[in-house]
């Protein structure tokens, strides 16, 4: 097959970026031609056979503009070249017109409707800005998933939000969750002192964006005020958040550790004894996948999108995000029964281990036989 991959990036360091990248190297490794229609690409994809067509905006201090820009740019370099392909694959609104696949890995249609927006938690400039930024996507998103002949889902939240929400047909929606790199993510020990990290305690990590009460720290420190021998970690950038301050407020600035934003992920996961994420409003978090390849116990909720791959005697998924008792309790059946991890472990990472890049990879080769042109 001849594909074309449409999307802002392919590369490690981004979820979109590194599903896009995997996806490309599959159909390399199975004979299929890729061409890149992207701002940046990993050199190895190249090196495997890729070809790239560089879609770069000459702004990027702006989201909105990039964007825009982006597409717009997308739209030219395909104009001539759509017949070439047995298969186009775009990102959400990365391109406008018929193509044959759509990942949907955020839904703004449904982020625009949720408490925690950020028009809905501020007022100002920023905030209409954000209401514009998100109204706009929202519709062109929309549009893009009619126009293409099938959508596929990173989670089933993401599904469900397709369905209701964006009017897209049922029969026209797929799910592939997020992929994994075993090998990058795996069970083991780390030097937790190297790592700046507290020895001979229980240790929960929480990576994602603490800027914002979307990830949902603030619950998960109000929890901690009542499990004195828990420890936590915290990966995000410090800058401009919140919950440094409500950590001393709630007396737990010596079992709250904030690391600001790191590189080491996988290193930290090998470090710890548990991965707690119960955010409030999640797409596809390819973290918990990360988690799990790691052996970590994992403890989310319902309204975290990829919550499905927590299997049984892996973690702990609760119904109710705002529940301080809930997410308490959950945490207390992980940590406090120590001789038990070894079993949890073991689980957390069977269920990463049909969830590999290659597999991922595989399914959407699947997708694309079944729509090509």
């Amino acid at each position: 097959m001849r594909i074309a991959i449409v999307s802002r990036y392919a590369r490690k360091g981004d979820g979109q970026g590194r599903a896009n990248r995997e996806i490309a190297i599959a159909a390399l490794a199975a004979g299929h031609n890729v061409v890149l229609y992207a701002d940046q690409v990993d050199q190895d994809i190249l090196d495997a056979g890729a070809k790239w067509i560089p879609v770069q905006p000459k702004t990027r201090s702006n989201d909105l503009a990039y964007g825009l820009q982006s597409i717009a740019a997308a739209n030219r370099a395909l104009k001539t070249r759509r017949s070439e392909y047995d298969v186009i694959h775009g990102y959400g609104w990365t391109l406008d017109g018929a193509h044959h696949i759509n990942t949907a890995q955020f839904v703004h249609t449904a982020w625009l409707r949720h408490s925690m927006h950020p028009s809905r938690m501020s007022s100002g400039p920023y905030a209409l800005y954000q209401r514009l930024y998100t109204t706009l996507n929202a519709w062109g998103e929309r549009k893009t998933f009619r126009d293409a002949r099938r959508v596929i889902g990173a989670s089933s939240t993401i599904r469900h939000e397709l369905t209701t929400l964006c009017g897209v047909a049922d029969a026209k929606v797929g799910v592939v969750l997020n992929g994994v790199d075993l090998n990058e993510f795996y069970p083991g020990m780390e030097d937790r002192t190297a790592l700046g990290l507290p020895e001979g305690v229980f240790l929960a990590l929480f990576a994602g964006d603490i800027r914002t009460g979307r990830k949902n720290l603030d619950t998960v420190l109000k929890s901690l005020v009542m499990l004195p021998d828990v420890h936590l970690a915290v990966a995000g950038r410090v800058a401009g958040s919140p919950w440094p301050a409500l950590a001393d407020d709630l007396g737990l600035a010596n079992r709250v550790h904030f690391l600001d934003f790191r590189t080491d992920l996988a290193q930290l996961m090998r470090a710890a004894d548990c991965f707690v994420f119960p955010s409030r409003y999640e797409a596809c978090a390819l973290v918990l996948v990360e988690a799990l390849a790691s052996g970590l116990p994992v403890v989310t909720a319902k309204t975290t999108g990829g919550a499905e791959a927590v299997g049984q005697d892996a973690g702990v998924v609760i119904e109710n995000t705002e529940s301080v008792a809930e997410l308490t309790a959950a945490l207390q059946a992980v940590s406090e029964h120590p001789e038990l991890l070894p079993a949890r472990r073991e689980a957390a990472r069977k269920c990463a281990m049909p969830l590999t890049w290659g597999n991922i990879g595989a399914a959407y080769l699947q997708h694309y036989a079944d729509v090509a042109g």
